[in-house]
């Protein structure tokens, strides 16, 4: 079928039932998006969609069908052929007669289309009988359908239609599925008895008509009784006497007249009707037009049988009276038998002839009235053809001329609809590869500030009253460096940086920075929540149990971290236009980077305020007591044992283990586990860091999901920030450094002063 087929189906699918449903029918179907117009499908595509979407819209193949066949022709009329519909016929049985009319033009620009067959029999009891044929099985219940739609729109009748009979007859061209529907259309005055209480205006009008007839009966009663005077009649007065006062007009009262001989030549009548072929009940040729003979050469032996040079094309009947009379209102297309013509002949395509069969009763002959088939001038030539062969007044002339350019057209559509296909496949790519593109650049800066340095725009410097930042380093880093092959080192951090990243999405919490073996995250930047330290004191957690999924390659053991946590005020803002970076600058980063930094393997250091910040939130923290600190002097810091209503599933973000997250399940970094746990912990080991990632809630949970705020107010997304640049830097207040300088003195500092690239530690 041609793609206009296609196309009218996903238009009426998206149109009733949403684009969702399409895209459902279409993956179910495994058929393309779109359709060219004027290309030619596979049937088994349309099928297949038909098929589907009865499954899908819980519907039956007849519904379905039904359904399908009222929306195409609706679908026919916003598509330009509403004015050629609405002039087949000025009844629904003309309509349908001239369906078959319509296809032979159609197919002058759909040269493949196999259109179905209709024949409307008239009973003597007045009923209607529509016979369907086609080649496609299984697709009549299209036709009601259509033919409701018609009545409905263009005769304002409700038609019902039912199947008397379905069979298969094989004709010539195989086997065609024929369909007999009783078609019942009921007039206007039958529905509105059927219709419970007309209106008051159907009312009104009905008085209306019956005072206008009463009128006109008085003047007709006035006009006859005037005295009929011998006078010369007038014009007028020889049209009143053929038009009845009051009823029908002029041509409802036409009766031709015919002479008593035909006043034409023989020779002239087959020169001015050069394609034509009168033949008896016997199908022997009497007579024949002079440029036929001229084409199929055999037709100038009188006597011979029309059907020994000409095969019926269309509507696919055999070649009998009898079957022709029955398609008297069809168009009829015969095309000669290649086995006829001379053997110079054979070579080139054959001639099709399409038009009317006339039953002349009185002689008992059919003459068939013709032209040839032709869709445009290389048709003409490739037959050894010329515009001279067809009549003057034959409009096949200017047919194939305007067709020539209709096709050009249509080519030129063609192309159009490719380049646009093209066009939709590249945007799609496009789309695509945006979307990647704007994945990594949100895991590089912060979504809005990505968005907008895109727009060219100045990001402004946030100031954050309070934040948590936390600081995360390897114990004995340098010794597994020295004793193992770079490769192992790479594989390792990325082992323990993959955990620690998808960790960072359970809490929501932005990854600053890695650099070695250092990792640093903060909470509440760059949108402020208040749940910031809890957020940072669980991904702290969640740490620490990852780590020890990750083996150490020179001993195999699990690997140990450091972890310091701080609270306090950030400035943060982006540095640099060829590789801008998202970076923090404050005392906190110092702070907190001193806290991992003297912190102790597999603890969790929580500076003072962060253990303020924490109090009554439900975690267990104990008292490391008074250290001496670089640059702070003596501080009493802590330690963060576990979280106290939080199980292991809910910090790591897994869905709950099958032993319900009893108390088995400690995130207080203890080694020691049940049996169980141990055994469960070996099976799931390495599949539960990949399982779908279930964010943890917090209080501020639903206003940072929906969008948050910078410090200046202004607006921002969340959906994608909780994730940063591997080379975002942080600097930290008077003791920070930039690139191996002191943000004060501007001078190089020493490698002993140096912690990573982003702050001092001694």
């Amino acid at each position: 079928m041609y793609g206009f087929i296609n196309t009218c189906l996903k238009s009426l699918v998206v149109e009733k039932f949403g684009e969702d449903t399409w895209e459902a029918l279409r993956a179910r179907a495994d058929v393309q998006d779109t359709f060219m117009t004027y290309q030619v499908y596979d049937d088994a595509i349309t099928l297949r969609l038909l098929g589907e979407a009865s499954k899908l819209l819980n519907m039956s193949d007849e519904a379905v069908l039904k359904l399908f066949g009222e929306y195409f022709f609706t679908f026919c009329k916003v598509s330009g052929y509403d004015r050629m519909l609405r002039t087949l016929g000025g009844s629904l049985m003309e309509f349908i007669e001239n369906l078959d009319a319509l296809h032979s033009y159609l197919a002058l620009s759909y040269q493949e289309m196999k259109a179905p067959s209709f024949r409307v029999e008239r009973r003597e009891d007045g009923v209607m009988w529509l016979h369907y044929y086609s080649d496609r099985k299984g697709l009549c219940h299209i036709v009601p359908g259509i033919v409701q739609a018609v009545a409905k729109d263009f005769f304002n009748t409700e038609v019902e239609m039912e199947i008397l009979n379905q069979s298969e007859e094989e004709e010539h061209t195989g086997k065609k599925e024929h369909v007999v529907f009783l078609v019942v259309e009921k007039k206007p005055s039958q529905r509105q008895r059927e219709r419970p209480g007309a209106s008051t205006q159907s009312k009104e009008k009905e008085l209306d008509k019956e005072e206008i007839g009463k009128a006109l009966n008085k003047m007709k009663e006035k006009y006859h009784g005037l005295s009929h005077c011998s006078v010369k009649r007038t014009h007028w007065d020889i049209l009143r006497s053929v038009v009845k006062f009051g009823q029908g007009n002029l041509l409802c009262s036409f009766e031709p007249v015919y002479p008593e001989r035909l006043w034409i030549d023989k020779k002239a009548f087959c020169n001015a009707f050069p394609f034509h072929i009168v033949f008896d009940e016997e199908l022997k040729i009497k007579q024949a037009g002079v440029n036929i003979q001229k084409h199929v050469p055999g037709l100038q032996t009188l006597g011979i049988r029309i059907d020994e040079y000409f095969t019926i094309t269309h509507p696919a009947v055999v070649f009998t009276i009898s079957s022709i009379r029955k398609f008297i209102n069809s168009q009829f297309v015969l095309k000669t038998r290649r086995e006829m013509m001379p053997e110079s002949w054979k070579t080139q395509p054959m001639l099709k002839l399409r038009g009317q069969m006339l039953w002349m009763g009185s002689i008992q002959c059919m003459v068939y009235l013709c032209s040839p088939q032709l869709r445009c001038l290389q048709e003409l030539e490739e037959r050894r053809m010329h515009i001279a062969d067809i009549a003057q007044h034959d409009r096949t002339r200017d047919l194939i001329l305007l067709n020539q350019q209709r096709l050009a057209e249509i080519e030129l559509s063609n192309q159009l609809e490719r380049k646009k296909e093209e066009l939709r496949i590249l945007s799609k790519n496009l789309e695509v590869e945006k979307k990647k593109t704007e994945v990594l650049l949100y895991a590089m800066l912060p979504e809005h500030v990505a968005s907008l340095l895109k727009e060219g725009k100045r990001v402004e410097t946030g100031d954050f009253k309070e934040c948590t930042i936390l600081f995360s380093d390897v114990v004995t880093f340098t010794n597994i460096c020295a004793a193992c092959e770079p490769i192992q080192i790479v594989h390792m951090l990325n082992s323990m940086y993959s955990r620690f990243d998808r960790i960072t999405t359970v809490h929501d919490v932005y990854k600053v920075e890695t650099i070695g073996d250092a990792y640093m995250v903060v909470g509440g930047v760059p949108i402020a929540v208040a749940s910031h330290a809890e957020r940072v004191a669980n991904f702290a957690l969640g740490m620490r149990m990852a780590a020890r999924r990750v083996k150490n390659p020179v001993t195999g053991d699990p690997i140990q971290i450091r972890v310091g946590v701080h609270t306090g005020p950030v400035l943060a803002g982006v540095v640099g236009e060829k590789m801008p970076r998202y970076c923090l600058f404050g005392d906190t980063v110092n702070t907190a980077s001193r806290m991992e930094s003297h912190g102790v393997p597999g603890k969790i250091h929580l500076s003072p305020t962060a253990n303020r910040a924490l109090q009554n939130k439900g975690f267990e923290i104990v008292e490391r007591g008074a250290i001496n600190v670089k640059g702070k002097g003596k501080m009493i810091t802590y330690f963060l044992v576990q979280n106290l209503h939080a199980t292991e599933d809910d910090i790591m973000g897994w869905p709950p283990s099958t032993n319900g997250g009893d108390s088995n399940q400690s995130n207080d970094g203890s080694v020691g586990t049940s049996d169980q746990c141990k055994q469960s912990e070996q099976n799931n080991n390495e599949d539960q860091d990949h399982k779908t990632v279930i964010a943890m809630k917090y209080t501020d949970s639903e206003c940072i999901s929906a969008g948050g705020h910078t410090p200046s107010g202004k607006e921002i997304n969340r959906s994608k920030c909780n994730k940063s640049p591997e080379s975002t830097a942080i600097s930290g207040g008077e003791d920070g450094a930039k690139s191996g300088l002191d943000l004060n003195n501007e001078e190089p500092l020493s490698k002993e002063n140096v912690k990573s690239n982003f702050c001092t530690i001694m």
